[in-house]
């Protein structure tokens, strides 16, 4: 489906900034100078038909007190979605994207500690039967990251 130009300006608004108010909804439509029933409507339909896969903070858990890691899984194809599900099923799992390498399942593992994230990645290999590679972030970088509709 394609995005009309109020689809294009909801999400290069909505990329950062979002107003932390009573009804930050509200202000957002005011200033795109749409309806909030309009705004929601649409980020409903973004999200249905896939042009947005997410829409909604980004916490840092170590902010938080957790911890988090990248993770990665040498997964035969034709039990890819198999694969997948059981990933999934955890709650700890933040992201998990499919990657044209030789490790192609990867995800981000969200715990509330060191020792949890490896219990999960113990209890994905178990469930698996597959190996999962464990990198936990040595530095980090911060990349504003914005792509223009």
């Amino acid at each position: 489906m394609p995005m009309d130009e109020i689809d294009r300006r909801i999400i290069n608004s909505l990329q950062g900034n979002f107003p932390i108010v009573d009804n930050p909804y509200q202000q957002v439509a005011e200033q795109l100078g749409i309806q909030q029933e309009d705004l929601l409507k649409r980020l409903e339909l973004l999200l249905e038909n896939k042009t947005l896969t997410r829409f909604g903070p980004m916490y840092d858990i170590q902010k938080l007190g957790g911890n988090f890691s990248l993770c990665a899984i040498r997964v035969p194809a034709e039990h890819f979605d198999e694969v997948a599900a059981i990933v999934n099923s955890f709650s700890e799992v933040a992201h998990n994207y499919e990657r044209d390498h030789e490790f192609n399942m990867w995800f981000v593992l969200a715990t509330e500690s060191l020792q949890k994230i490896d219990q999960v990645n113990r209890s994905i290999e178990e469930k698996t039967g597959l190996k999962v590679y464990n990198m936990p972030k040595l530095q980090e970088f911060f990349v504003g990251l914005h792509f223009q509709a």
